[in-house]
């Protein structure tokens, strides 16, 4: 049985463990998994007991950046995206920008041409920054840490840096802030002046399934999307990797619709 497990600084909400049960178990395999919410200034030893006692584990906000140095390397989106968010055997990956595309995809969402705000510059919106910039998007990236915003658009060709958000009539929005989880739930980054030149929303988020940010859009009639499939659909990449398979989109697309039915 695999011993695996997820880090992050508030994890106590995640649908983790039962998407990488359901996966695994509909590969053949079973596992333990554990959500461990740590603190920063209990990260160095979790980390290392991670690697030490687990088979492989998961990673997210805001430690995907910070497992980094405590691996032998990057592999992958891992060492494009310079995070982390699957480390097997030490070895550090990155599955968010496959999930969120092929979230993308299944929702019918084309970003060719297409001009996007990405709001958020952390572990995961440099993955979807790149993605959507390599998908041939025309990508607008705001955050509150300006250093983040800089760091990314001098390391990604194309991508414009934002002093502040103002409203424009984009394609797309996507939320990579987590504002409107946790603490923050209830909130939104962005208001409904903004939202309401854009033709659809997507939010990381998953929990609550329509965050403040979603719901208001949608009350502006705007489609709108929350995180669970790129949650899913990371996972699943995440378990290939862990076993060594070859992904196939059409059987992580099968598998997210039978786990939907199960945990409606």
């Amino acid at each position: 049985m695999l011993k695996l497990a997820l880090i992050g600084k508030d994890v106590s909400k995640s649908d983790s463990a039962k998407m990488h049960r359901f996966t695994l178990q509909g590969m053949g395999l079973d596992c333990t998994y554990d959500l461990l919410s740590v603190p920063k200034e209990g990260f160095d030893g979790a980390a290392r007991r991670l690697l030490a006692e687990y088979d492989a584990f998961n990673v997210t906000i805001p430690y995907k950046l910070d497992i980094i140095p405590y691996l032998s390397r990057t592999e992958g989106d891992a060492a494009v995206f310079g995070a982390v968010n699957t480390v097997v055997g030490g070895v550090g990956y990155n599955t968010d920008g496959a999930g969120f595309m092929l979230m993308l995809e299944n929702e019918g969402i084309d970003v060719r041409g297409a001009r996007v705000l990405v709001l958020g510059a952390g572990g995961a919106g440099r993955s979807v920054v790149k993605k959507l910039a390599d998908a041939g998007a025309r990508v607008e990236l705001f955050d509150l840490n300006k250093n983040s915003v800089r760091a990314v658009c001098e390391e990604f060709a194309g991508i414009v840096p934002l002093d502040e958000v103002r409203p424009a009539p984009y394609d797309l929005i996507v939320n990579v802030t987590g504002v409107g989880m946790h603490k923050t739930e209830g909130l939104s980054p962005v208001g409904a002046d903004v939202l309401a030149q854009c033709a659809r929303a997507v939010d990381l988020i998953y929990y609550p399934r329509q965050s403040e940010f979603l719901r208001i859009a949608a009350s502006l009639g705007k489609p709108t999307c929350n995180g669970e499939g790129m949650l899913y659909y990371q996972a699943y990449y995440a378990d290939c990797i862990l076993l060594g398979k070859t992904p196939h989109a059409a059987e992580a697309k099968a598998l997210f619709e039978r786990y939907r039915r199960l945990y409606p």
